[in-house]
């Protein structure tokens, strides 16, 4: 890489503000070298000499050229597992589901609905439609559907398509395994792919934090909102949050990551146990 194209600070600053701006992301200046590293291929691409052109380039929406889009699918940390915090699920089955069933006749009347907000590649959404899935097996007529939203359009794509290296869906209990995971024919490629009846329950879609309003009319009973904070100051935390809020059912829950808070911040919701909420 020669000087030319090595991202000024004050090309770093620029971008970072607009980045925290628009997507409330915050990148501090040790940052810097990260975000040098993952664009240089998008200068390459367009064959630009500098990042002072390519940020003109971006940031200049009349063109509607889409390289926003690519360019935050690079800045964007996507980092998921399946039953990633295996807790939550077991919280969810004994006492969640069944309140809500019998509140609200959630997933009875009506389909119960879960939001996993930030779903990256989609492990966690999928790991909520086995839970869910057995679940139902137990408890007889059960309804449920499971929106999955992020910004990132390449891991939303790769959630849609649902294929994951075997080692990836090493969490998943055995007995699951075989009734949701198929092999692929071709052994040379240690791969496996969700049962297309298990992706039908899962509707993947893209979604900026930071819009004021949210496209999403239907009321929500379960919002997991896990290990996605961390990527966003205080005060951006607590406007996501209320957003969220508007869309969860008044005695739905909340579920946020172990390395999360929402400590000293004025929310509509309660604590239940540490990292699950319950709405005002």
């Amino acid at each position: 890489m020669n000087d030319t194209q090595r991202m000024t600070d004050r090309d770093f600053s620029r971008l970072s503000q607009y980045i925290h701006s628009q997507y409330g992301i915050k990148l501090p200046p040790a940052k810097k070298v990260m975000l040098e590293s993952r664009l240089q291929k998008r200068l390459r691409a367009l064959e630009m000499a500098n990042f002072r052109e390519y940020i003109d380039y971006t940031l200049d929406q009349k063109d509607g050229h889409g390289e926003l889009i690519l360019m935050m699918d690079l800045v964007t940390t996507n980092k998921t597992d399946f039953f990633r915090e295996p807790g939550h699920f077991e919280f969810l089955v004994q006492k969640v589901l069944p309140e809500l069933s019998e509140r609200f006749q959630s997933g009875i009347r009506k389909p119960m609905r879960i939001w996993s907000a930030g779903c990256s590649s989609g492990e966690e959404p999928y790991t909520l439609a086995m839970v869910l899935s057995e679940y139902t097996e137990q408890a007889g007529a059960f309804y449920f559907s499971i929106l999955a939203t992020d910004l990132s359009t390449r891991v939303l794509e790769q959630g849609k398509n649902g294929v994951y290296d075997e080692e990836k869906v090493e969490p998943v209990p055995l007995a699951m395994k075989k009734k949701y995971l198929l092999k692929s024919k071709d052994r040379s490629k240690v791969l496996v792919r969700i049962s297309p009846r298990l992706r039908g329950l899962v509707t993947f879609k893209r979604l900026n934090f930071m819009d004021e309003h949210y496209s999403i009319s239907d009321v929500i009973d379960i919002i997991f909102l896990r290990n996605v904070i961390i990527y966003f100051d205080k005060q951006t935390q607590s406007g996501i949050i209320h957003r969220l809020c508007k869309h969860l059912r008044s005695g739905g829950y909340l579920f946020i990551g172990h390395s999360e808070t929402l400590f000293g911040m004025d929310l509509p919701v309660k604590q239940i146990v540490p990292t699950i909420y319950r709405r005002l």
